[in-house]
């Protein structure tokens, strides 16, 4: 690799770090406007929920980016930049320009992502209310048929909501 190509790489990554950086200190917290989560809808605790963890996920992978950015300049420094870590080949710019981060070659980059593992809340979210499945193991599991439970209570379809109107005759034709 060529002098010029390498502090050019150089300055991508120191700009990418300050970028990154920057980005890392600026997380924006995300506020509950309610004093009490009591009369909240689930759908609105449930946004509040995925807000905060899309904000924790962001902030770990800027984090992450930050790391291996900085990484890369360190290799620069200790002069193994453009070589691959694992068997020592050159890493040819036009990785290097795609991505400056890079410590390894083609060959060597982590080429299969893990589609196996899930997040660990399905282990305790599998069971469905409508067909519940016990397991042999700790999880809280809800066994009940809640949501018919609630049902039987009414909804904006049935009659009983209807204001001044006698629910034997609400479907009757008025004729």
């Amino acid at each position: 690799m060529k002098d010029e190509q390498l502090k050019q790489l150089k300055k991508q990554l120191e700009e990418q770090v300050e970028s990154l950086e920057v980005r890392v200190e600026h997380t924006e917290e995300v506020e509950s406007t309610e004093l009490s989560n009591y009369d909240n809808h689930p759908a609105d605790n449930a946004t509040d929920l995925y807000d905060q963890e899309r904000g924790m996920a962001m902030t770990q992978f800027k984090e992450e980016e930050l790391e291996e950015a900085k990484a890369a300049l360190a290799a620069i420094e200790e002069g193994t930049y453009g070589t691959c870590s694992v068997c020592g080949k050159d890493i040819p710019f036009e990785r290097l320009e795609a991505l400056p981060t890079a410590l390894t070659c083609i060959d060597h980059a982590d080429q299969n992502p893990d589609l196996e593992s899930r997040p660990p809340e399905e282990d305790v979210l599998r069971a469905s209310t409508a067909q519940p499945v016990e397991k042999e193991d700790n999880a809280i599991r809800d066994y009940q048929d809640s949501f018919g439970d609630v049902e039987d209570f009414g909804s904006s379809d049935t009659p009983q909501d209807q204001p001044n109107e006698d629910s034997q005759n609400f479907f009757k034709d008025d004729k």
